[in-house]
């Protein structure tokens, strides 16, 4: 059966689409009116533009291709499933709420403020996003190549891999577990503080009190020259290939590494026998007298 095509249609009223089904729109613009895509089924959308309020609600088996999405067009695709976004240039903040099964590819998301909440079963593939508390709550999350710009990014998250990926990143993975990030780099402070296990491989970090309070902390073959006050309270197991700024009362484990040029360990604190150093120390102290958070 031939399916029902839309092109070239310029909408301009509330719902102009309320649960449409097996229809493929093409080069069509959604305009003032909101949810034109509501309830809509089975539905195939390239070219156009979104440029009102609540595009896709409740949707679901969604293929959108090279359409763009005004900064008009916030909370775009919330409560919808077995979605693939491709080739799209986002400009709306909020989109992508307590969706599952959603694939995002050649993505460029300008205002990703509080994007991705309670997701599950996400794929991302080349997406750069900027925004603050990108992903919150979400699980099951496979993400490679993200160029992220934005603080509190994955917070909450579970069952999270993250591939070839560049995070700058405030308050990253807080609260997090099950996370495995490879070939990365992330710069930011206070990285996967209140987290369960996180491994890292392959990574360079650079970070203020990063990986502090995370129970299941490993690191493999992973640089840490710029990261300063880490590890406190943290159970780890790290293999470290330069040098570390500092480190500060870990809970317990292992850390080796070439050189850490300051290490405080504070028996009021922590069992000091309970971690095994290997490394070069420049100064060590019992205790630390900076401002810290």
């Amino acid at each position: 059966m031939s399916r029902n095509v839309i092109t070239g249609v310029s909408f301009t009223e509330e719902r102009p689409l309320f649960a449409a089904k097996g229809i493929d729109v093409v080069d069509c613009t959604f305009d003032v009116g909101e949810s034109p895509l509501k309830e809509a089924e089975d539905i195939s959308v390239k070219g156009g533009a979104f440029r009102w309020k609540y595009p896709l609600w409740y949707a679901k088996d969604i293929d959108v291709e090279e359409t763009y999405f005004a900064e008009n067009a916030r909370a775009g695709v919330w409560y919808s499933q077995n979605l693939s976004i491709k080739n799209c240039q986002i400009d709306a903040p909020k989109e992508f709420r307590r969706c599952r099964n959603l694939t995002l590819s050649d993505i460029k998301l300008s205002d990703a403020k509080e994007t991705l909440w309670w997701c599950e079963d996400v794929t991302l593939s080349n997406v750069t996003a900027a925004g603050d508390y990108f992903g919150m709550d979400s699980s099951n999350l496979k993400v490679d190549h993200l160029v992220l710009n934005g603080n509190y990014s994955f917070d909450g998250c579970r069952n999270v891999e993250i591939s070839n990926s560049v995070l700058y990143s405030k308050d990253c993975v807080w609260n997090a577990e099950n996370v495995i990030i490879r070939d990365s780099y992330i710069e930011g402070e206070y990285l996967a503080w209140n987290s369960k296990n996180v491994t890292l491989i392959n990574c360079e970090i650079k970070s203020l009190q990063g990986l502090c309070y995370v129970e299941g902390l490993k690191l493999v073959n992973c640089r840490l020259s710029g990261t300063s006050l880490a590890f406190e309270y943290s159970t780890v197991d790290a293999e470290i290939t330069d040098k570390i700024d500092s480190v500060m009362n870990p809970y317990g484990g292992r850390i080796q590494a070439p050189r850490i040029d300051k290490l405080i360990m504070d028996p009021a604190e922590v069992d000091v026998d309970k971690t095994v150093i290997e490394a070069e120390i420049g100064e060590k102290l019992d205790k630390f007298d900076g401002i810290i958070q």
